[in-house]
This record gives C-alpha cells, structure tokens and sequence, in this order.
C-alpha cells in the first residue's frame, strides 16, 4: 500500500519554497509567491511559460472550451474532471468522460475527479466507476466540493469505490474545511489500509478559499506517526511561516458557522457567503433560509434565486413570542390530537370518536376543517387551504407565510419551517411548534402518507396535485424522528414505524 499526501519528492531547502497545493481552483495573485498553487515538492506548473508538465484543469460546464487539448503544450496532464450538476439536475458527467477519453488517448497522464461526490446516488457512482474503468485514468479522486461529508458518508463512499475500481488506479481524496472534520476524515481513510495507492490532498495551513482545505501540517504529522511516511515537519513549519501566514492578513480562510450551513444542506458554498454580505441576518436566518432551499438549486449557485428566498424570508420574519406562550398556557396538561385530512377519517371514524369521548383532548386540524369532529383550533401553512376555508367556531393558527387573513394566532413561519428538508409540510410545522413547548406525546388520525395510487384524502377537493411517494414519507419519518417526540397514530399510517 502506497500512502501519499500529493505526489511529492522529498521536501528540502531548494524546493520548500514550492511547498503548496493547488487549492481548489483558486487563482491567487503572483506577487513573491511564485510557488503558492504549486504542489508539494515539485513545479508542476510554470507560471511564466504557462506549460503544464501535470496541470490542473477543471472541466465544467462553462469550462470546457478553455482547454484544447490538440493545441496544449502538455507533456503530462493531470486533469481534474468535473461533472456539474446543471439548473434541471441533470449532469454533464457524460460529456466529461468524453474528453477525459479523448485526453488519455493523446497518451497524457489523466486523473478524473467528480466534483460533489455526496451529489451522485449510489446509482450513479457505479456508473462514474464503471467509464473509469473503461478510461483507466492513473487516479480517480473522491471530491466532497462542499464540504458536507461526514464518516459514514465516507465509508459509504470508499466503500463504493474501492469494491469497484480497478485496484492499479490510485484514489485521491479532496475535502474542505466546512465542518472542521477534513483532517478527521483523512486520518479515517488512512486507516482503512485501502489495497491499492492512495492520496490526500491539502494545504499549508488549510489555505483554500474559505472555508479552506485540509491541513498539510496536520495530516502529515499523523502520516508520521502512524505510516512508514517520514515528512519533515521542521520545512513545513518554515514555508508556513515565510510564505502562507503572511498571506493570512490578506485573504480569509478557516472554518465558520455559515459555511457549516451550506454544507449542511449540501449547497454551494457561495450561498452562505451571499447572505453573509446581506449584513442583517444571523446565523440562524440563514440557518432558516438554506433549509427551504429546492434541490436543484443546490450545485449551481443562482443569485436570483439566493436574493428571492432572501426576501421571502424577511417577509415572513414576525416576533410571535405571546401567541406562543399563549398557545402553551391553553395546551397547558392537556393531550393533544392532531387531525390530518386523510381518508382514514373516514374509514377509522369510530376509534376517532372513541378516542375524544375517553381522554377529551385538545383538537388541532391541520389545513381545513373536519365536517365531522368538532376542532378546537384550525392550524393553516398554506394559502390555497386557508382561503378555501369557511368559518368555523373553532380558533385559527396561522403561520406567517400567509400574508392577509384574520387569525386568533400568528407564527412566525421561518421559526418552523427548518424541521424539514424537503420543503414545506404543515404536518412537520405544527409539530415543530408543539415540540417547541415541550409537548413529549402527541395521538393523530388521517396522516396517512402518500402513495402514488390510491386515495390519499378525505375529500376530492382538498387533492393536492403534487405526486409525492415512498421518498417523501420516507422524509417526513426522518423529521419527526429528530423532533425527538413520541407520536401514536390513532388510524393507519405509512409514517407509522409500528406498522412496518
């Protein structure tokens, strides 16, 4: 087993000026720092001549035509690939393999590295692995571009890729500092004694654009210690020193909550810093913010879109502090039954009604109002349901997002809507509100979860149009799992883990 930190020769005085990796993409300015970019040990990029002996190039979308490689002065090239996932959330992975084909060909030395690992389905890493195979690259990198891998995704991911790459094809693994696990995460792929060569790449001091890149100082001290590996901690501390630590008055990097956030959510990483520069919101804002993000929004960063949830955001933002404490006086040792309008309302009618005779509790419906049980509050999110509504003796909730309409309560709509990743689901903000009030054990009846065939409601005409399935309750189990609540299901349901 071969263990390397980048492709190295021994570091010495002559060439500890060179000491650096190329970070991300990230073109920094000349200035005395000729050598900063360059990799470990080695010129491997000519600044002056701009002739590559192993380049770095980034194949994206918008990149392609930046390299031709009939007319490159390449003697060598290492060529980061990149599949980027497009608006439509469809990749250009395909065309990709298509020039990383046409480039081992011309006989230069290839490397393929897929940027946002953690985007791909298992699916699709089989099929990545199988067109590697097929082009037999030297290396294949394992790239978590926004840096929200964590161990098990690691493992899942090795995993995948080490049962399923020819074993003479080095991997490489390339993490960013989003939630201060790079060197963590390196020292767990170390360790897995992988059969076949390795590599990890970093950098002096983590420098990267911010939030920055696994630590070379770091991973080279555990390399020492734990591998038959021998770096000179003594150059490394002097490079550091001379040529990377003043830089650090110049140019942020490191980790920072926000960018914990975009990795989070696995977002670009322009998006925490577009809301950092709103100037008015806090890390919880944009903790609130990401987590309505749609998925395909998520790779290529849209300002339009940003400055659009932005403002929504603001709009929505209300201090609900006394209806909350109102709600919990009223709710105050009482049991609580949600009402869902699925179809099991009807067919499980009687043990709905049996329940409220014997334990009398307190009836919430959620986006309409039961013609056969009488609600005490009405709780609405959305704005179809809620004008659809006629009125009733019973109290109305209503979240934020819901601009005109009298209600007896008002909740601030970004407080709930985080619980859920998916989107909004009124199910998971009425609970999130609850379990906000310390509400350990809750009884609904009609939260039937969604199949694609079959009839999911009470009436016809609250259908919603939106074809949900498997996935989606899938999704609304893991949201009520971390509200950390105990839910009993007086009627059946497919979020009910008892039923499974």
């Amino acid at each position: 087993m071969n263990h390397k930190i980048v492709e190295t020769e021994e570091l010495n005085e002559e060439n500890a000026q060179s000491f650096g990796e190329n970070i991300a993409g990230e073109e920094y300015e000349k200035k005395d720092h000729n050598s900063i970019g360059e990799k470990y040990g080695k010129t491997d990029y000519d600044v002056e001549k701009e002739t590559h002996t192993e380049a770095d190039l980034d194949f994206a979308e918008e990149k392609h035509g930046e390299y031709d490689i009939e007319e490159g002065e390449y003697t060598e090239m290492d060529a980061d690939f990149i599949g980027e996932e497009s608006v439509e959330d469809d990749y250009d992975i395909e065309e990709g393999m298509d020039f990383a084909l046409k480039v081992k060909e011309k006989g230069y030395k290839l490397s393929i590295n897929p940027i946002n690992i953690m985007g791909y389905t298992d699916e699709r890493v089989l099929w990545i692995l199988n067109q590697v195979n097929k082009i037999h690259p030297y290396q294949f990198s394992i790239v978590d571009t926004f840096g929200s891998m964590k161990r098990r995704d690691l493992d899942r991911i090795v995993s995948l890729v080490d049962h399923n790459l020819s074993k003479d094809i080095r991997v490489a693994l390339h993490l960013h500092e989003n939630m201060s696990l790079s060197c963590c995460l390196a020292q767990n792929y170390i360790d897995k004694h992988l059969d076949r060569p390795i590599s990890v790449d970093g950098s002096l001091m983590g420098m990267g654009r911010i939030p920055g890149n696994l630590p070379i100082e770091l991973i080279s001290d555990y390399l020492n210690d734990y591998t038959d590996n021998s770096y000179d901690m003594d150059y490394i501390m002097d490079a550091i020193q001379e040529y990377i630590a003043p830089l650090r008055g110049e140019t942020e990097w490191g980790y920072s909550p926000a960018y914990f956030l975009s990795a989070k959510f696995n977002l670009h990483r322009n998006y925490a810093e577009h809301y950092l520069k709103k100037g008015d919101l806090t890390n919880r804002d944009i903790n609130h913010i990401l987590a309505r993000f749609d998925r395909n929004k998520a790779t290529a960063f849209d300002s339009e879109y940003a400055d659009k949830m932005y403002e929504d955001y603001k709009c929505h933002n209300i201090d609900d502090s006394k209806d909350r404490e109102s709600l919990k006086n009223e709710f105050r040792d009482k049991d609580i039954l949600i009402i869902a309008p699925g179809n099991t309302i009807n067919t499980h009618k009687k043990e709905i009604d049996d329940f409220i005779f014997l334990e009398k509790p307190v009836i919430i419906s959620i986006n309409f109002v039961p013609d056969d049980f009488k609600t005490d509050y009405a709780f609405f999110s959305n704005n179809k349901r809620f004008y659809k509504y006629q009125k009733n003796n019973c109290k109305i909730i209503l979240t934020s997002n819901i601009a005109e309409g009298s209600a007896d309560y008002k909740i601030d709509y970004n407080s709930v809507s985080c619980a859920y990743n998916q989107g909004s689901n009124s199910l998971i903000l009425l609970l999130k509100l609850l379990s906000s009030m310390q509400y350990k054990k809750i009884f609904i009846a009609g939260a039937d979860g969604y199949s694609e065939s079959g009839n999911n409601y009470y009436k016809p005409n609250i259908k919603s149009h939106s074809v949900q399935g498997h996935d989606f309750n899938i999704a609304i189990i893991e949201a009520i799992k971390k509200l950390g609540m105990e839910v009993n299901y007086l009627t059946p349901s497919k979020y009910d883990l008892k039923e499974e």
